[in-house]
């Protein structure tokens, strides 16, 4: 959580009790916590809103998928699987024999005006 050890939770704990007392800590508590309720609220409701207006296409839509690495880690380095199982028929035409290839060892033509 922010990168905070158990260490540095119960010192910030301890200067807690020291600056604001142990009377007043409780109610700073139940603001903290009312404070982030509220703010998740507000991030959920932006959330269904983006979904909303982007359409039924974009139901699945997670902010997550829009970070860069994620992008590419979805997208790129896990393929498809269905693609794997594809297994070519045929050749493709362009690797097939035909009269026009040139004989091994014979220099391909070259226009000198062409370039």
């Amino acid at each position: 959580m922010f990168g905070i050890g158990p260490l540095e939770l119960v010192v910030i704990a301890i200067v807690a009790v020291v600056v604001f007392g142990p009377d007043r800590l409780p109610e700073f508590a139940r603001t903290a916590g009312r404070l982030l309720r509220q703010v998740r609220q507000m991030v959920s409701n932006a959330q269904n809103d983006l979904r909303n207006e982007l359409g039924p296409e974009f139901a699945d839509l997670e902010l997550q998928d829009l970070n860069p690495k994620n992008f590419v880690r979805k997208h790129l380095l896990e393929g498809s699987d269905d693609l794997d199982d594809e297994k070519p028929t045929s050749t493709p035409d362009f690797m097939d024999s035909s009269p026009d290839r040139l004989p091994a060892g014979q220099k391909a033509p070259f226009d000198p005006e062409s370039t």
